[in-house]
């Protein structure tokens, strides 16, 4: 069964292309043009995840991501609010009123296909392949395989572990500590400069393969997995 999910933007240059481009990439969709319309629609069929635009006519996304999580019955619906409000406390603002998840237009569309199905795996692993793809890297998270360019590559276990991490929340910055957790796990002692010797392993072999330096060191920060268009 392909994941449905509901697109609520009121630019229709936008919604044509997100429509267009889900349903390349094996998802049904549906269009709301405003609020009210997507309140309408998710109470007819329940989606598997919602792209809410944070400027909307009748009802603002936010008002609409507020009404889903006040809803009993539609209040565990992932969303993921699309906006150009890049500033930090729209975007807490945004969580704070129940999104999932937060991206910034103009975005990639591999980006903001990555996050969709990262939070549906979390949310409903059921409905989505076992299969991640991002740019020309694929990982295979059940027969544990890596191809960049269709070749398989060939990786330890801990790098296998730190991609599909990486692949699973593209964009999003790690620090040392959270890779550890993620990665080793909380009771695991390991030294923080482990991670570094290993993303430089991961990091050397993509590159090799023709990956095209995916993952970006974050100064003072961490680490991000980002796939360029």
């Amino acid at each position: 069964m392909r994941p449905y999910v509901l697109v609520v933007e009121d630019e229709d240059s936008l919604s044509t292309l997100l429509q267009y481009n889900f349903e390349k990439e094996g998802f049904e969709v549906g269009v709301a043009k405003d609020g009210e319309e997507a309140l309408i629609m998710i109470e007819e069929r329940t989606p598997d995840v919602v792209l809410l635009d944070w400027m909307l006519p009748k009802l603002s996304g936010i008002e609409v991501c507020r009404s889903l999580r006040r809803n009993k019955e539609k209040k565990k619906i992932p969303i993921i609010m699309l906006t150009a409000r890049g500033d930090e406390t729209d975007r807490i603002t945004g969580l704070d009123y129940g999104a999932d998840d937060y991206v910034l237009k103009p975005f990639s569309l591999p980006l903001l296909f990555a996050r969709t199905r990262a939070l549906l795996r979390r949310t409903n692993p059921s409905i989505v392949e076992e299969v991640i793809k991002m740019g020309n890297i694929e990982i295979d998270t059940k027969a544990l395989r890596v191809s960049i360019n269709k070749n398989q590559v060939h990786l330890g276990p801990t790098e296998f572990r730190l991609l599909e991490h990486f692949m699973s929340n593209p964009g999003r910055v790690y620090s040392r500590e959270q890779l550890l957790d993620a990665v080793w796990g909380r009771n695991i002692y390991v030294e923080a400069r482990t991670v570094d010797v290993h993303i430089g392993r991961l990091r050397k072999i993509l590159n090799e393969k023709g990956a095209n330096n995916p993952i970006r060191t974050v100064r003072s920060a961490g680490y991000s997995f980002e796939i360029s268009e």
